[in-house]
């Protein structure tokens, strides 16, 4: 999939008109039929099935619909096991570029990823009690990059009593595993389903305090797919299953080297220190040259995270890289501005670049995590900032930074709010 993009210089994308904000609108069945026939061809060859659980206290609906977010093949998912029923999509702004007639008439609510936005809130309520369609949110915001659940809003609970519809969790199996982010969009043979099941009543959203609301959200978006994967034991034989493997696990433990990592084929190696492992079918790690560190990757994973903390705690933390700079302003293209710098450490992300015409920056507390992703609309691995007025997509020319950066995010976050 890819996005329309336009070259223009920085001064002439300031002068553009931001986007002007507009009511999500019903629903079209006919282009709702349309979407799951062109991705259900894709979701055939996964032999797809899904169950249901305890849905008959949901009642008819409108419903606001929770569901983790692995892949792009939870699009497919979501229109089939919700075909019979209308329904609007929480979907990133970026989805609109080129084609916003289309994605708003198939009743989606755009918003900005990681931005405080206001009106999200109300255009949900709209959907649901005005067009009185469910709604379909990844809560998430971004796909999980080692297959456990990323981080949530803070006090989700007071958003779902406020809203007052039953809430409905979709929870898929199989399609992290089939095609992991950091993978470059190489599909393994891999068997999808999925679990839809009944959270709350409106009558339960009442009177539950949303502390417990919150525990019970939380406990849903606790998953680990490599774990999933050796425990049902899901053979992937396939012969890239590491490529792009150091996008995530960019750190050596052995020689504390980072950016150094590189996953091709079956294998993971370090190009300083030389430690190399093999990824088996079952997505575990095994030493092939050195002894086994981490044989699980979200535990290397999360040694990353705790690397990274220490780093903040110390002061320590930087990024420091030259990227190129697109901007997404309207809906007509995603604007390639030039080239800069991102800089990112304990104060925050600061980008400055287009010959000394931008420079934005943006403290720690401003967002509890970071728009990061891989192979972008087949560009490239960016990192994302800005604000509603413009949102800012960095292409960092050099090394694996976005997993590290995003990371680093969410802890900057995590100390800033707890001074707060």
């Amino acid at each position: 999939m890819k996005i329309r993009t336009k070259a223009l210089s920085y001064d002439e994308v300031v002068r553009l008109p931001s986007w002007k904000h507009r009511r999500p609108r019903k629903p079209s069945a006919f282009l709702a039929g349309v979407a799951r026939l062109a991705l259900g061809g894709e979701l055939k060859k996964t032999g797809f099935s899904f169950e249901k659980t305890d849905m008959e206290r949901a009642g008819d609906g409108p419903w606001l619909i929770l569901m983790n977010h692995c892949s792009f093949t939870d699009l497919s998912i979501a229109f089939e096991v919700l075909k019979d029923r209308p329904f609007s999509i929480v979907c990133t702004s970026d989805a609109l570029v080129g084609k916003e007639s289309l994605v708003r008439s198939l009743g989606c609510i755009p918003t900005r990823k990681f931005v405080s936005d206001l009106s999200l809130i109300s255009d949900i309520a709209y959907a649901l009690n005005t067009n009185k369609a469910s709604v379909l949110m990844f809560p998430e915001a971004g796909y999980s990059l080692d297959g456990t659940g990323t981080r949530l809003p803070k006090h989700f609970g007071i958003f779902l009593k406020k809203l007052k519809h039953p809430v409905v969790m979709i929870t898929t199996f199989g399609s992290f595993t089939r095609d992991p982010l950091y993978n470059n969009l190489q599909k393994r043979d891999v068997t999808i389903t999925c679990r839809m099941e009944c959270l709350f009543t409106p009558e339960e959203l009442a009177k539950t305090k949303v502390e417990r609301i919150d525990e019970i959200v939380e406990k849903e978006f606790t998953l680990d797919y490599f774990k999933w994967q050796l425990d049902n034991r899901v053979e992937i034989d396939e012969p890239f299953r590491a490529d792009g493997l150091n996008r995530i696990l960019y750190k050596c433990p052995h020689c504390m080297t980072e950016g150094k990592t590189v996953g091709k084929g079956t294998t993971l190696t370090c190009e300083n220190c030389g430690a190399a492992y093999e990824m088996d079918t079952l997505g575990r790690l095994n030493g092939i040259n050195v002894e086994t560190r981490f044989s699980h990757i979200p535990d290397w994973f999360a040694w990353e995270r705790e690397q990274i903390r220490e780093e903040i705690e110390n002061g320590t933390y930087l990024l420091d890289v030259p990227c190129d700079i697109a901007v997404l302003k309207d809906s007509r293209a995603l604007y390639m501005v030039g080239s800069g710098r991102l800089h990112h450490d304990c104060s925050g992300f600061v980008l400055e670049g287009c010959d000394g015409k931008l420079r934005y920056e943006q403290p720690p507390g401003v967002s509890y995590s970071v728009n990061s992703d891989y192979f972008w609309y087949e560009i490239g691995d960016i990192v994302s900032i800005g604000t509603n007025e413009g949102l800012y997509y960095c292409f960092p020319k050099e090394g694996d930074i976005v997993a590290r950066t995003r990371l680093a995010a969410e802890e900057l976050y995590k100390k800033a709010t707890r001074r707060a």
